[in-house]
């Protein structure tokens, strides 16, 4: 298997003068120098920001899926990024949070940076009597060119050289933008749009802080809102691109270079929101835990004024997503529609806009799902099996499952240029699934 031994980098020009009155240009050149193809997934959630790839499965799944390599790894919930021949995760160590990049081929350490010590509010520690422990970060890196960026649960960011691990700059969201956290911490990543870093968690009036990549300052403010556990997407609805973020008080729509709100849309908040929203053309659905239950917005506009027309209200029994955000696909929904399910939650087939269940299938746990191409999906079961389903509302039918992991896994997994990136609260893996490119 052929690897690239270099992260494709980004140049970010970003003009000083059109920052001052703290708005982001309307254009930033972004240029990205690749060699042949390239599969990266370099922020949660994977290059569209919707948990999708333009990576295929197998034509027919393996009887016996090649383990590239698994090694140990620290405790956490956040998912690796993917680079080339570089992957990165944030890991619990020794009471501290850890950035760790690894090779992709090997799955050895290239470098480590600590992000500091970190305590829990606990809550990690839950699961099946045979799979619990394991409390620790929850937060996901995210690349922007040559810059890797990590979130520390105290809402710290820390930004390094994504290839030697250099220091370049660090931003305290409480100290220096009088911030708050949440219970249990931060658990949102930084979303990556246009050159521009995203982030929640600031005071009055900079709750959403968008931030040069480069240096860390802030580019544009705005909002008063509290956050949530959810990392916020973008979006493009009714030909407007956006940031959605999922706040304690409903959705917030926030036009990506000034950060002044487009369309609100109120929602019940209990305990904590980890999924993100799930946009389907101009349809938004959300859905949380603790009694929360999902719901669906249908977004218009007249002129300049936007609207947002709640269409569905689904009690958390049938539909909760705790943190386990679904993908879109052809009119439906898939993934871990559950609650504190653990080792037996299904996943559902829910079609939208109306919320019924077309189908479901128990035995997943609150695991992660992504969206492959050709309509299958790709799940990591919380016991560490990953499995393959087709995304068709008319039945349940499991394409593969591969046992590919030991211990809790509350992650994402991801797919890169035919290989699976998984890890639990124990172990990092990677397995070949697909054909390299």
């Amino acid at each position: 298997m052929k690897l690239r031994a270099y992260l494709p980098f980004v140049a970010l020009t970003l003009s000083t003068a059109a920052f001052a009155a703290n708005a982001v240009p309307a254009t930033t050149a972004a240029t990205v120098k690749t060699a042949g193809a390239s599969y990266d997934w370099p922020q949660y959630r994977g290059p569209n920001g919707d948990g999708s790839t333009s990576e295929a499965l197998p034509a027919q799944w393996p009887s016996a899926p090649k383990v590239l390599w698994k090694v140990p790894a620290g405790t956490g919930f956040g998912s690796f990024i993917v680079s080339g021949a570089w992957c990165f995760a944030i890991e619990g160590n020794g009471g501290s949070e850890v950035l760790v990049a690894r090779d992709t081929a090997t799955g050895k350490d290239k470098w480590t940076q600590n992000l500091g010590l970190a305590k829990y509010d606990g809550g990690g520690d839950a699961g099946t009597n045979d799979n619990k422990g394991g409390d620790g970060p929850r937060s996901t890196p995210t690349l922007a060119g040559r810059i890797i960026v990590a979130m520390h649960s105290d809402l710290v960011l820390h930004a390094f050289d994504a290839v030697t691990g250099k220091p370049l700059w660090k931003r305290d969201i409480i100290k220096e933008n009088a911030g708050h956290n949440i219970r249990w911490q931060n658990a949102a990543s930084p979303l990556f749009e246009n050159g521009v870093l995203y982030v929640g968690g600031g005071g009055a009036g900079q709750t959403f802080l968008a931030l040069n990549p480069a240096t860390g300052a802030v580019l544009a403010k705005s909002g008063d809102g509290t956050i949530t556990h959810a990392t916020p997407v973008a979006t493009t609805i009714l030909g407007t691109r956006q940031i959605i973020f999922y706040m304690q008080d409903g959705l917030t729509s926030l036009d990506p270079k000034t950060l002044q709100p487009l369309w609100h849309a109120d929602f019940k908040y209990s305990t904590s929101t980890a999924a993100s929203p799930v946009v389907a053309g101009d349809y938004v659905y959300a859905s949380a835990g603790y009694g929360v239950g999902a719901v669906g917005f249908k977004i218009s506009k007249a002129g300049s004024q936007w609207k947002a027309e709640q269409v569905m209200r689904v009690p958390q029994k049938p539909l909760a997503n705790h943190w386990s955000t679904p993908v879109f696909y052809d009119g439906c929904l898939y993934g871990m529609f559950q609650f504190k399910e653990y080792g037996k939650g299904p996943v559902k087939c829910v079609k939208l806009p109306d919320g019924d269940i077309k189908w479901e299938q128990p035995g997943f746990g609150p695991g992660n799902v992504i969206l492959t191409a050709g309509g299958n999906v790709l799940a990591l079961t919380d016991a560490g099996e990953i499995v393959a389903f087709k995304a068709s509302p008319d039945a349940y039918k499991e394409l593969g499952r591969f046992k590919a992991i030991e211990g809790k896994c509350w992650t994402t997994p991801v797919m890169s240029n035919g290989r699976v990136f998984v890890r639990s609260t124990k172990e990092a893996a990677c397995i070949q699934l697909g054909t390299a490119k």
